[in-house]
């Protein structure tokens, strides 16, 4: 008897720290979650130089010790699209379940759909003129980074991340929409069907 009381303390021990560990990282991740500044912007640049124009925005993330990730809005089906993919980018950071190393990396994965870093770049920004949406993550400084950013756009507009038919036929291709889902949803519901493919990358990981 004297050996199972033993026995049934030191479950018991074991169980408590379990939980104490748990309580601990939940803790830990509060946070990351809710300390991040999120800012999204955007607008219209005309980049000749798609790596210099990378490293502009790398050098502005050093100097502000924050995350930018800059994004083609022609491929974004509106402010949700990019907030979710930025929210579940942070949980998995918090988590350790995060695939790629970089923050920004991890963004243009979810935004994508897509698991495999290599495919996700096509969700990136191209040469010549273009409509670009811009991620900026930080704890500080980022109101004054985002000045800086969109001082290297022609023309500052947030709007383009905004979804319109003049998306549809380029998202549908990108994202592998079928005309049966438009045909048993609607085409109203195509940012409905992209945040779908957002949240099936959690489920493939």
């Amino acid at each position: 008897m004297e050996n199972m009381y033993n026995l049934d303390i030191s479950f018991k021990f074991i169980e408590h720290a379990i939980i104490s560990v748990c309580y601990l990282f939940i803790y830990m991740s509060i946070p990351i979650l809710y300390i991040m500044n999120i800012i999204i912007t955007g607008g219209t640049v005309n980049i000749t130089d798609v790596t210099g124009f990378l490293n502009q925005l790398t050098n502005l993330g050093s100097k502000y010790n924050i995350t930018i990730q800059a994004l083609n809005a022609d491929l974004i089906s509106g402010s949700r699209h990019l907030q979710s993919a930025v929210n579940k980018t942070l949980r998995s950071f918090s988590s350790l379940n995060n695939a790629a190393n970089d923050p920004g990396m991890e963004i243009m994965m979810y935004a994508s759909g897509r698991r495999q870093i290599e495919r996700a770049l096509v969700i990136g920004i191209k040469k010549g003129k273009m409509r670009i949406a811009i991620v900026l993550i930080g704890e500080n400084a980022v109101d004054e980074a985002t000045v800086e950013v969109e001082a290297l756009l022609d023309t500052i507009d947030p709007g383009v991340i905004d979804y319109s038919d003049i998306k549809r036929e380029e998202i549908m291709d990108f994202f592998d929409i079928t005309t049966d889902e438009i045909n048993a949803v609607g085409k109203e519901k195509i940012p409905e069907l992209v945040l779908e493919r957002v949240a099936l990358i959690d489920v493939f990981k």
